[in-house]
């Protein structure tokens, strides 16, 4: 067991960083005692390694680091024998000393920089939000400095454990397992509700867009779809099931229940063809999970609402899912999930941009900031939706193969969002599936 001394100020923030670090991602037990000016972290052979704390120390009072100008700005970029890459230094300076054999003094403060990313508190402390209220991944630290595509988190703890290792640590450290999430959020069960939907859409191409041919073409399809002599174009579960069952991947459906905006769900799980579709995902043995509406992410009422209907429908208890629109609002979000029992949140992508919003793509213990309390909902970033992917140049495949070898080369956990109605490009839905399992092999 490592023995671990820390500042005095600020317990409740380095006592979460330090469990995600040591209990979660690595698997290794500490004690911690209060009483240093930085971490000093003891081995069993009495070795040490100081990370000097270059943030939380400035900042006496409880709360006090969460204002705009805590930000970290000027980030820098260092090498040192520890870590195989250049890494960006979030707070402290770029010195690692190596005073001999038995101690090391680290000026990259780890532990503030892991918080900074898993926390998310920088979407607290800015005010930058886009039309649906989502905080923009181009006002991020991470874009801005140009690291949001590597998974910064893993990287410090790679640093962390390398200067363990050179330091004599006994403890193993826990076995990562690669795994790939293929996750679909179900906007859209059918493509036509009914024939007014079909004829206020057929309308609106003549009077419009003045396209006759194209009107034509809409009712003709949904004729063809009642008759039963084609499926609805969004009907596209069993391809989707059949991809993710070649690699032997349990496909994750999450199912709206709720939501009266101009955003919210086409169909209600009450139907009948939504029940049959839920019985065969769940024979099939995949995940069904929760998708709630447009205006769940900030009023737990809403939240509750829909998933005590989703639940009376499935006859059992949802534990994971993902908010609308990627709504999210720090803390409030992660509170009001875990507040209803969600064990799983995998809401934390960026709906304009691919990468990594958390800094890692493996699951983590979240943290309300405000309460300052250490929750029991895991939060499993998004890394990758199709709708990022549709923007690579119409989906030019030498493009899309160094950006997903770049994403999953960073990662040894991955979760891609591909929604049943994105079906411009579902011809190239296995060729990606594809390319990533081979990465996660």
């Amino acid at each position: 067991m490592l023995t671990i001394k820390a500042p005095n100020n600020n317990l409740k923030e380095r006592k979460y960083v330090l469990d995600i670090v040591f209990n979660e991602f690595l698997g290794i037990k500490y004690s911690l005692i209060n009483r240093s000016s930085n971490y000093e972290i003891i081995l069993e052979n009495n070795h040490q390694l100081i990370i000097k704390d270059h943030f939380f120390n400035k900042y006496n009072n409880d709360l006090d680091y969460l204002k705009l100008n805590n930000l970290p700005s000027n980030i820098k970029y260092t090498k040192n024998n520890f870590i195989r890459n250049d890494i960006p230094i979030i707070f402290g300076n770029h010195i690692v000393d190596i005073e001999n054999s038995e101690s090391i003094v680290c000026e990259i403060d780890i532990f503030a920089s892991i918080f900074f990313m898993l926390s998310r508190w920088e979407e607290y402390v800015l005010s930058d939000r886009d039309i649906h209220n989502r905080f923009p991944a181009n006002k991020s630290t991470s874009y801005i400095n140009g690291f949001l595509n590597r998974a910064v988190v893993d990287e410090y703890i790679e640093l962390l454990w390398n200067m363990l290792l050179f330091l004599g640590i006994k403890s193993n450290r826990r076995k990562k397992s690669s795994q790939l999430y293929i996750t679909h959020d179900i906007d859209n069960l059918y493509k036509w509700n009914s024939w007014k939907h079909v004829a206020r859409v057929a309308f609106g191409d003549i009077i419009k867009r003045r396209n006759s041919s194209l009107a034509k073409q809409k009712l003709s399809e949904y004729i063809l779809i009642r008759r039963k002599k084609i499926n609805d174009p969004y009907d596209t579960f069993d391809r989707l099931m059949d991809v993710s069952e070649k690699y032997a991947i349990k496909s994750r459906f999450y199912f709206m229940s709720g939501g009266l905006s101009e955003y919210d769900k086409r169909y209600t799980v009450f139907d009948k063809k939504c029940k049959e579709l839920l019985h065969k995902i769940h024979e099939r043995g995949h995940v069904i999970g929760f998708h709630p509406s447009y205006n769940t992410y900030n009023n737990i009422c809403k939240f509750r609402k829909e998933k005590y209907l989703l639940e009376k429908i499935l006859g059992y208890k949802i534990k994971e899912g993902r908010g609308h629109y990627l709504r999210f609002e720090v803390p409030k979000t992660w509170q009001i999930w875990d507040d209803c029992d969600m064990k799983i949140d995998s809401t934390c992508g960026y709906a304009d941009k691919e990468g990594f919003r958390c800094g890692t793509a493996e699951e983590f213990n979240v943290f309300n900031i405000l309460t300052r309390k250490k929750l029991d909902l895991k939060e499993r970033p998004l890394i990758l939706m199709d709708t990022n992917i549709d923007k690579y140049r119409k989906l030019n495949p030498s493009i899309i193969e160094d950006v997903l070898k770049q994403l999953r080369g960073n990662a040894n956990m991955f979760t891609i969002l591909w929604h049943n109605s994105r079906i411009e490009h579902i011809d190239d839905y296995e060729k990606i599936i594809n390319l990533l399992y081979k990465l996660n092999e």
